[in-house]
């Protein structure tokens, strides 16, 4: 499954160099592996057999702790502790998939949806590269990676709002092709809906295991739900889509708070530790690991690490393999 144009070509990955100064990518002796900046692209050069963790840590008040280092953290690989290999917190530019229900339920509603998208990304890292896909029946890439804020508002103002609710297949033709066509290791999913899946292919179950495929994208949730049919459902979807991929779901009461929220997605975004570990034991594909970080400072009484639970070792070998 894929996104696909409208009836025209997709639009071509923007390669032009993102303009304004820099975020440096060093932070002290601790960032063995640095950066690798050229030709515009930042990614983070790591071991083939690496997993890396994005990870934000919050105390008892929700409030972000950004001061930690790495010897606060604890990550566990199916119970077992693991040696942190490599440790950033530095503002990573990140492969961001915009994904925005076009159904007929969201007709009144896109006006303001679309101009929390556009915040989200001026309240990002400049050098993010973005993608838009919107969906009803189907899935649409009616703007493929691009940091050019103008053709970023041109796809989302891309309104056809009809149709059913195929949300699971637009989920995973969009991890699919961060997957495929991403440059940059940090992988995310900014998803907004109003109402539950009535119209895809894929399963709740089928498409948590393609977003939680080896190197698979944080999914952040807005779930406009107001009086829906089924509510309770729609929520319980995207708060396990989101946990289980290191991402957060929210429930605005209000369309007003759509935009509040994607600000605060944007600020945990760019406040995460890049964790990376070496499994202990040989991973074997398709086999599925699961994750847990601790983190512990002085100061500090109760941490929480938000990160993804688990993933599928071997991605390529694994991708469909229960289908």
């Amino acid at each position: 499954m894929s996104v696909s144009g409208r009836a025209q070509e997709p639009a071509k990955q923007d390669q032009s160099k993102p303009s304004g100064n820099e975020q440096s990518a060093t932070e002290s002796q601790e960032n063995q592996n640095s950066p690798d900046n050229s030709q515009g692209v930042f990614v983070f050069r790591k071991d083939v057999d690496e997993v890396m963790l994005h990870a934000t840590v919050v105390d008892d008040k929700q409030h972000i702790i950004t001061n930690l280092d790495r010897t606060a953290f604890t990550v566990f690989e199916d119970g077992k502790p693991q040696s942190i290999i490599s440790f950033h917190h530095v503002d990573i530019p990140v492969a961001m998939g915009i994904v925005i229900d076009n159904s007929g339920s969201m007709r009144e509603k896109r006006s303001k949806v679309n101009q929390a998208a556009l915040n989200l990304v001026r309240s990002s890292n400049p050098r993010d590269e973005v993608f838009i896909v919107n969906f009803n029946d189907e899935q649409y890439l009616d703007q493929d990676f691009t940091h050019d804020l103008l053709k970023l508002k041109e796809a989302l103002e891309k309104i056809d709002a009809r149709g059913g609710t195929a949300l699971y297949d637009a989920v995973v033709a969009s991890a699919d092709h961060l997957k495929q066509n991403a440059r940059l290791e940090k992988k995310v999913i900014f998803l907004v809906t109003d109402g539950e899946d009535n119209a895809s292919s894929e399963t709740l179950e089928q498409a948590i295991k393609q977003l939680q495929l080896e190197g698979g994208p944080s999914v952040y949730a807005i779930g406009i739900l107001g009086d829906e049919d089924h509510p309770k459902r729609a929520k319980k979807a995207l708060q396990i889509i989101a946990e289980r991929t290191g991402g957060i779901a929210f429930f605005p009461k209000t369309l007003d708070e759509v935009d509040t929220i994607s600000r605060t997605i944007a600020n945990d975004i760019r406040n995460q530790y890049a964790i990376g570990y070496k499994p202990l034991s040989p991973k074997k594909a398709g086999e599925f690991r699961q994750i847990r970080v601790e983190a512990k400072a002085k100061g500090h009484s109760k941490l929480l690490v938000r990160t993804k639970s688990g993933y599928y070792a071997g991605a390529e070998a694994a991708s469909r393999s229960s289908k």
